[in-house]
């Protein structure tokens, strides 16, 4: 196994699940890096098929969470991106907050939470492995939105964010304010 797939096998391992389904897409997680080497999009949409995803969640000191109306998406999302080849994951969240949001703020090092999703869109759709980092932040920091990624970006509250309809959000957002508002 090369040592940037090693090392993504380490991260993952060291993920606590919430729960059932947290549990399973680690489990199918680690799975799929047992038997490939091939974890990095290298052709878009979807080449491979499965490939492994960082997103970096703003999070302030109250539980608020900053969100992306993302073009492509449709959805209220935190920003994130593919890992590039051989790039740590964390990196590339830290990557994706200077892209996404202009803030060079420090990320945690260690994933918080984990999905799978079945993405459509645009492109042919793939599936995405994705790993969810913190970034501690407060809500007066200026940020410079990524026009050709966010119509607009904004804090959601916890509250706000149950009592939306979900179908705006990534559809595991409900589950990673779960896990973080336990203090997991």
């Amino acid at each position: 196994m090369r040592a940037p797939v090693r090392t993504v096998v380490e991260l993952v391992e060291g993920i606590t699940p919430l729960d059932a389904v947290e549990d399973h897409h680690r489990c199918e997680t680690l799975r799929w890096l047992a038997a490939t080497d091939d974890v990095f999009r290298r052709i878009r949409p979807a080449t491979p098929p499965r490939h492994l995803v960082s997103y970096v969640v703003p999070v302030s000191a109250e539980g608020d969470l900053l969100l992306g109306e993302h073009h492509n998406a449709g959805l209220w999302l935190p920003p994130g991106g593919h890992v590039e080849p051989d790039e740590h994951p964390a990196r590339t969240a830290a990557r994706e907050a200077v892209e996404e949001l202009g803030v060079a703020d420090p990320v945690d090092r260690l994933p918080a939470f984990l999905t799978l999703t079945r993405t459509v869109g645009i492109d042919h759709g793939h599936e995405d492995v994705s790993l969810w980092f913190r970034l501690p932040m407060d809500r007066d920091r200026g940020v410079r939105a990524d026009p050709r990624e966010f119509g607009q970006v904004r804090w959601w509250s916890p509250a706000e964010i149950r009592e939306a309809d979900p179908a705006a959000f990534d559809p595991h957002l409900g589950r990673f304010l779960t896990k973080l508002l336990s203090g997991q």
